[in-house]
């Protein structure tokens, strides 16, 4: 006798800490993680719809970034990477998150570093933290986390824990956030 094939999802295997960059209520019912590349084109895709998902949802989403760089493709996501990173020690990270996938064909060290002037940040020490790599080890984290929860590509989003295998198209992402917050 056969049994029917079991499909069981790609779950979340490292949680939700303070830690982590987000936005969005600490008490939202549903929660996105984004696994992101600042170079990534299909994250930019992603990029301004999950903002209007964070917009149309402001009181039931919560999105959560972690890295992903795909450094044999992008080589400047790992440093963008790091440089969001040293843009949140800072208390800035949000605001560099958005500048990079608003400027992805900006992301060599020039214009990083414009960008990173632009917000007001101290380019100098940006781009010394980021060529001493002093924030690798918690891009590294992010990354590893993916790895271990099945992340393969980006941008791969978990809602609520569970691995969101549809698209990042305005509709879609809105009826998978409107499905997670059903009983």
């Amino acid at each position: 006798m056969t049994t029917p094939l079991q499909v069981t999802s790609a779950r979340l295997h490292v949680p939700v800490s303070e830690a982590d960059h987000a936005r969005g209520p600490a008490d939202a019912p549903v929660t996105i993680v984004e696994y992101g590349d600042f170079q990534c084109r299909f994250c930019g895709a992603a990029y301004p719809n999950l903002a209007e998902v964070l917009r149309q949802r402001a009181d039931s989403v919560r999105l959560v970034y972690r890295h992903f760089p795909i450094a044999n493709v992008h080589p400047y996501a790992e440093s963008a990477a790091e440089a969001a990173e040293a843009a949140a020690v800072r208390g800035r990270f949000w605001e560099l998150h958005d500048w990079l996938y608003e400027h992805q064909d900006q992301l060599d060290p020039v214009h990083l570093s414009l960008g990173v002037e632009q917000l007001g940040l101290p380019p100098d020490e940006i781009a010394g933290e980021v060529s001493r790599q002093a924030h690798a080890d918690r891009v590294r984290r992010d990354f590893v986390g993916g790895i271990r929860s099945g992340v393969t590509a980006a941008p791969t989003l978990f809602v609520n824990d569970v691995r969101h295998d549809g698209g990042y198209d305005l509709a879609e992402l809105l009826a998978a956030v409107d499905a997670a917050e059903q009983p």
